[in-house]
């Protein structure tokens, strides 16, 4: 039985398409019967690692972010590619491209609907152990990242006083916090 709720889409279009997402127009029948359009940006998944050293320090990124015009501080994150064998593949590229760190242990920790309202986006969090670096990076040609390590509970505490803002660090710190413990590295 459907959800009273749902909405019929009668025609679907791409209007705009740029690397990395499309702008998508849905033509659909509310369940009043009214007919309308309904825009969203229609992306791949994503991937977002929590990655770990042996030390229990956290692999962290500086990066330009032009929509709000600043620097900022996050966890390695990117889309999901055709050429990934699995989620955890693809977090373990874009730790390595981003960053130049490897892997060790890669564990799924949870996965969010981030902006469900106006974009299609699943991205997939993990948790990363024994990260070390190889200095091999392979950054886009539009990403200008900075590479540091940080400890565990000065990320958390730059969370929760509002000094990390990037939701996807958010969603990664407080959702490893609810899952471990408030407070406690690896």
């Amino acid at each position: 039985m459907g959800d009273d709720l749902t909405w019929e889409t009668t025609d679907s279009a791409v209007d705009y398409t740029c690397p990395g997402f499309d702008v998508r127009r849905d033509e659909v029948r509310l369940p009043d019967g009214t007919e309308t359009d309904y825009h969203y940006v229609d992306e791949p998944a994503a991937v977002v690692v929590l990655p770990f050293t042996p030390d229990g320090d956290v692999v962290v990124i500086d990066e330009w972010r032009q929509a709000v015009g600043r620097v900022n501080r996050g966890l390695p994150a990117g889309s999901v590619e055709g050429t990934d064998a699995d989620l955890p593949a693809a977090a373990r590229r874009e730790l390595r491209e981003e960053t130049g760190y490897e892997a060790g242990p890669v564990s799924h920790l949870f996965a969010a609907e981030p902006t469900n309202g106006i974009a299609n986006s699943v991205h997939h969090y993990f948790v990363a152990r024994d990260c070390v670096s190889t200095g091999d990076r392979d950054l886009d040609f539009n990403e200008s990242i900075r590479v540091s390590t940080t400890g565990y509970d000065d990320l958390l505490a730059a969370v929760l006083d509002g000094d990390v803002r990037d939701g996807r660090t958010v969603a990664a710190v407080t959702g490893y916090e609810l899952r471990n413990g408030v407070g406690r590295a690896p």
